[in-house]
């Protein structure tokens, strides 16, 4: 037994893996291991041998199985050690740099829009993005045969067959906001009213789905030089220039008299610059609220009267971030957001300025 113990302890101090260590084990102290043979010639001997075999037996086998476990956690020691002399890291290092997401220009003008008109009094008003035919249309003076109302030009939701409720649409602009307002809050009242809307179109400058910021004033002075002086005072807020407007009589059913209001602008290498030259550039729809769109919203006409205009949330991100395709909008290219997205630090606000 002490050459036994010679042989195995001097084994498994050589032993350079777990593999061989493991070798050792079934040679020494495995069922059929030289240990094992051992014990069952326990039943040939005297019990007088037994008596002092046994225990040294048990001794044995007991010194190997903590000589391989020592030995055992001494290479796991050695091969941690070994790993983390090859994989070290400093940790009072500063972390890797993580990428992080921009956000969107509609979000971001969306943002300098509104912190525009809340300068000048508007509050922000929502609503539904399903709306009802009467208040898409019919509360706003579009009467049933307007080209707007054909399926060729507005998304309605299905009905089923016998189904003769008045349907429901996508809301193609955001004024039906203006009329739940009236009808919630009454007059005087001075909104805007931001939100995606949806129609069939379909190219470089139009989406089926884009996003409108409309505003509304009623008061009992209001006039066409009111609405004048807030469309300036917005443009040259928003473009960081004076900006000068021109309005052209147009007609929209919901509004009398309407105007189409174009901007100062200059064309270059086939880029507009915004607030200088001798070029005009068509850029929103306004005018005095129609009558007929008081009364639909609650209010008498006789007493109030407001003006009202909308324009493209994309199209300003378009002209004053030099974006040349609507389509890249909805597209989600990453590598598109991270040319013109904007940090999320970059909170647009007046006296801290509205662009980068």
């Amino acid at each position: 037994m002490d050459d036994l113990k010679a042989k195995f302890l001097g084994q498994i101090s050589q032993a350079d893996d777990e593999a061989a260590l493991e070798a050792i084990r079934v040679t020494a102290v495995g069922k059929k291991g030289e240990v094992a043979l051992k014990m069952r010639e326990l039943g040939k001997m005297t019990p007088e041998e037994r008596q002092i075999m046994g225990p040294r037996l048990n001794a044995l086998k007991d010194e190997i199985n903590s000589a391989l476990a020592a030995k055992k956690a001494a290479l796991a020691d050695a091969a941690l050690d070994a790993r983390l002399k090859t994989e070290w890291l400093d940790v009072t290092l500063p972390a890797r740099a993580r990428r992080t997401g921009s956000i969107h220009p509609i979000s971001q003008v969306t943002e300098e829009v509104t912190a525009i008109f809340a300068d000048m009094g508007f509050a922000v008003a929502e609503g539904p993005q399903i709306e009802t035919d009467w208040y898409n249309f019919d509360a706003l003076n579009i009467p049933g045969h307007h080209p707007a109302r054909a399926e060729m030009d507005t998304f309605y939701t299905h009905r089923a067959e016998g189904d003769n409720r008045p349907p429901h649409v996508l809301r193609t602009h955001t004024s039906p906001v203006q009329i739940r307002s009236m009808e919630k809050q009454g007059a005087p009242i001075r909104i805007i009213c931001p939100g995606r809307v949806y129609r069939a179109d379909y190219d470089q400058t139009h989406t089926p789905m884009f996003h409108q910021v409309e505003g509304l004033a009623i008061d009992k002075d209001i006039s066409m030089a009111n609405l004048k002086w807030v469309l300036e005072e917005f443009f040259s807020a928003f473009f960081g220039t004076h900006v000068e407007t021109r309005f052209r009589a147009s007609h929209f059913p919901f509004t009398e008299p309407s105007a189409e209001v174009d901007i100062q602008c200059s064309w270059e290498g086939g880029t507009v610059k915004v607030g200088e030259g001798d070029d005009w550039l068509e850029v929103l729809g306004s005018g005095m609220v129609h009558p007929k769109v008081l009364e639909a919203g609650g209010i008498d006409p006789n007493e109030w009267q407001g003006f009202a205009f909308g324009i493209g949330i994309d199209r300003l991100a378009m002209l004053k971030y030099g974006i040349p395709d609507l389509r890249a909008f909805f597209d989600s290219d990453l590598r598109w957001l991270r040319h013109y997205g904007f940090a999320s630090l970059d909170q647009p606000t007046l006296h801290g300025g509205l662009s980068r």
